[in-house]
């Protein structure tokens, strides 16, 4: 069988690099000389502790092409890379300062804040979406948090610790703490998705939120991500040691009292029903906690389920007292 002989319409490549600026940059360049591109990347198949600097973006065109498109990237590179950098230093700079973080390559930052409805509307397909990375930010988030209960939290069961680290790591968590950096204003969206209020989306900053995490692990590794995560996340576990702070990331204080009566070696509490008031739409139930069969901590509620679980607060938040106070 005789080989085949390359042909002018055969893909070469032109340029590699590890910035997605300088690709993007160079796609955009010659697609302006209209020379058509394509642009791959590869990523390391190892999660922990890759960085960015493993990825080349490789940007190739057909053999025909390939001339005008390295005489054109040789001659134009420099000055379109410098000038694409300082558009993204100046639109999303105040980000870096929000966040306390400064990208090698801020062309991640971008790509994490591109939502799928711009790339939609990107006629030219060179646009990626942020949801690839939504994936990898939920994993790097997940692993950090479940790192930091560990190490903090030795004692307590698996079960406490996955209901802590799912709340802490809920939609509605990472939507708060995308609004306390005002992700919002920074979020690249199509015109349809900006028209119905997107930035406000709390879908859209908490996929945000992940895929910025893991543009910051891409960029600077794991200890970057770490750090950020810590800085943001952290201070939801200042003052842990007391069992009633701790409880707030699950408002399950029942499970939280129990967990602390076995870890005391103390017997289980009960809840008795002190007294059901009004009518039965607007009905208020008044519980009480008793342990080791004294009273310990009332109180009142729409249901009884929820003056169960004060009462259990109440119960915490008076063991938790230093003794004598």
């Amino acid at each position: 069988m005789s080989e085949r002989r390359p042909s002018t319409e055969d893909p070469v490549e032109v340029f590699h690099s590890h910035s997605s600026i300088e690709a993007d940059v160079v796609r955009g360049l010659l697609d302006a000389h209209g020379i058509g591109t394509l642009v791959s990347s590869e990523l390391s198949r190892s999660l922990f502790p890759v960085r960015f600097g493993q990825t080349e973006f490789r940007v190739s065109v057909v053999s025909g092409s390939a001339q005008t498109a390295r005489e054109l990237i040789a001659s134009h590179l420099d000055e379109a890379a410098a000038s694409e950098i300082r558009r993204l230093t100046e639109t999303l700079g105040p980000l870096e300062a929000r966040i306390g973080y400064e990208f090698s390559d801020i062309g991640l930052l971008e790509h994490a804040l591109t939502h799928r409805s711009r790339a939609h509307e990107d006629a030219s397909g060179g646009v990626i979406d942020n949801e690839s990375l939504e994936f990898l930010g939920d994993a790097v988030l997940g692993f950090v948090i479940a790192d930091m209960l560990f190490q903090r939290y030795p004692t307590h069961s698996e079960g406490y610790k996955s209901k802590v680290k799912a709340s802490i790591v809920s939609a509605t968590a990472l939507t708060r703490l995308a609004e306390q950096i005002d992700l919002g204003r920074y979020v690249l969206l199509g015109r349809g998705e900006e028209k119905t209020g997107g930035r406000r989306k709390h879908a859209i900053l908490a996929d945000g939120f992940e895929a910025l995490i893991a543009a910051i692990y891409l960029d600077g590794g794991i200890d970057a991500a770490r750090g950020f995560i810590l800085s943001l996340f952290g201070p939801l576990l200042t003052g842990a040691g007391d069992r009633a702070a701790e409880a707030s990331f699950t408002e399950d204080w029942k499970s939280a009292l129990q967990e602390w009566l076995q870890k005391e070696g103390r017997g289980l509490p009960s809840y008795r029903l002190a007294s059901a008031e009004g009518p039965d739409h607007r009905k208020r139930f008044d519980v009480e906690v008793v342990i080791g069969g004294e009273p310990c901590g009332r109180a009142a509620g729409g249901s009884k389920k929820e003056a169960e679980q004060q009462a259990a607060r109440e119960a915490l938040r008076k063991l938790s007292e230093p003794q004598g106070t």
